[in-house]
């Protein structure tokens, strides 16, 4: 079997699975379904030898240090391509295109969105492989799901008659259809819009070059002025600026004629609601799925899932009940697609729990309030080994920082001390001071606030080993 070069998309903010997913953790780098993130799962789909090369993954600097915790943690190495800024799929993937093709334009590339669920993995792979028959002819491949129900939540393909062995020529893509016009649709085999897709890096290039030039001159403009440092790779943000915001089904497979389809049979989903996710678990003989710390009595076809406190549900049908630290959602199960509507709202109202969860991520590990008053704050920080804080310093407030555990080397003004658990420091306002984790086992800290404001932006970097300066 030829090799591919997986292309794994990373971006979206999975809004309808609030309060779960939020923007500063997306849907695709939480755990859902199993042990491992989708993320993590799509890699380790494709991450085997004799069957891909090395991936590229496609991301924001925002979640950057997610990737690399989470390839980490299955030790799967890949590469990295960072977005100035969001422009939909279509600059997305071309910028992997061209970055793929800068080593042989030949190269088949696969394209993988990172936050769906496939069960079948083995005929996931029969697909691939029958897609590789339609690159020889310079088709561009996009994969057809074989349909389970009429969904209204996702867009179809009209599929033709086959072009060669296992792939067929595609009439004409479908928008997300009303009930009546999906079951229509599922009677006349159409196939669900997977959003995934095969092709060589060049006949990628060539057909969006065809169709839009500006916008592959923009992109090509961004690969080649890329900020490049190892293992990671930063598009020139005011040639990518310039790319037209556009899925690539809009931009190129709707328009070219040389689309294949490859029907996919298998347990495939978007993961992209609750309901999604009650379809997806296993269930009790009550049709209720359970995640965390729960307790359910004359319950039936619930979802209910906490990540921390006890989630009781009692006489309920057909609801989900999702507990997630700081935010609760209870909802009609067939109504959860409307979840994105709440979380809308909740940036409209400044709810940083519309945003962020507690424990908010950073590069050097993680950090979460535990008691906020009006001139105080009390912070839980996490440092992973080898992590640094920036060199900072801060206008409004002083800090007092308790060892729990690990060993930390701590810098306030010139001084530079190694301290352990149950040791502390004191660092005066105005003073420059840095954390780092020179061990190999994690450094926790309680930090004490006080000043008259206490707000992230308080922050002066002086020196950063993560580029923040």
């Amino acid at each position: 079997m030829t090799e591919i070069r997986p292309l794994i998309l990373c971006g979206g903010n999975g809004t309808r699975l609030w309060p779960v997913s939020r923007a500063a953790l997306p849907k695709q780098f939480a755990v859902l379904i199993g042990e491992r993130s989708t993320f993590q799962q799509s890699v380790l789909r494709v991450a085997r030898p004799g069957f891909s090369l090395r991936p590229l993954v496609v991301t924001n600097a925002l979640h950057r240090y997610l990737v690399e915790e989470q390839l980490a943690e299955i030790g799967v190495e890949a590469d990295i391509l960072i977005e100035p800024e969001g422009r939909d799929s279509g600059p997305a993937i071309l910028a992997g295109a061209h970055e793929i093709a800068r080593e042989d334009p030949d190269t088949p590339v696969l394209v993988l969105a990172s936050d769906q669920a496939i069960q079948g993995e083995a005929l996931f792979h029969e697909a691939v492989q029958a897609g590789l028959g339609a690159l020889a002819g310079g088709h561009l491949v996009t994969f057809g799901v074989v349909p389970t129900h009429p969904s209204t939540a996702y867009g179809y393909i009209q599929a033709g008659p086959e072009i060669v062995q296992g792939a067929r020529a595609v009439l004409r893509f479908a928008e997300k259809p009303q009930a009546a016009l999906a079951t229509r649709y599922i009677r006349e085999g159409y196939l669900w819009n997977a959003g995934n897709f095969l092709f060589r890096a060049g006949a990628l290039i060539g057909e969006y070059e065809r169709h839009d030039p500006a916008t592959c001159a923009a992109v090509a403009a961004a690969v080649a002025g890329a900020h490049r440092e190892i293992g990671a790779a930063t598009l020139e943000p005011e040639a990518f600026g310039r790319a037209r915001a556009q899925s690539i089904d809009y931009a190129v497979f709707e328009h070219t004629s040389l689309a294949a389809l490859v029907p996919l049979a298998c347990g495939w989903s978007d993961v992209g609601s609750w309901d999604a996710l009650w379809a997806l678990g296993e269930s009790d003989p009550d049709g209720n799925v359970a995640r965390g710390p729960t307790e359910l009595r004359d319950a039936r076809g619930c979802y209910v899932a906490s990540d921390g406190p006890l989630t009781s549900v009692l006489g309920l049908q057909d609801v989900v009940v999702v507990s997630s630290g700081d935010a609760i959602l209870v909802a009609d199960r067939r109504r959860t697609g409307e979840v994105k509507e709440i979380v809308a709202a909740l940036r409209e109202r400044g709810r940083p729990e519309a945003e962020h969860h507690p424990r908010v991520n950073r590069p050097w590990g993680w950090y979460e309030v535990i008691e906020a008053g009006a001139s105080f704050q009390v912070k839980r920080i996490c440092v992973r080994p080898s992590g640094r804080l920036s060199l900072q310093k801060h206008r409004h407030r002083a800090e007092h920082w308790v060892v729990i555990a690990g060993h930390a080397r701590v810098t306030v003004g010139d001084e530079v001390r190694e301290l352990g658990p149950n040791q502390h420091a004191h660092i005066p306002l105005g003073a420059v001071h840095r954390l780092e984790n020179f061990g190999n086992i994690p450094v926790e800290i309680i930090e004490v606030q006080h000043g008259s404001y206490l707000g992230e932006d308080d922050i002066v970097r002086i020196e950063d080993v993560y580029a923040r300066v």
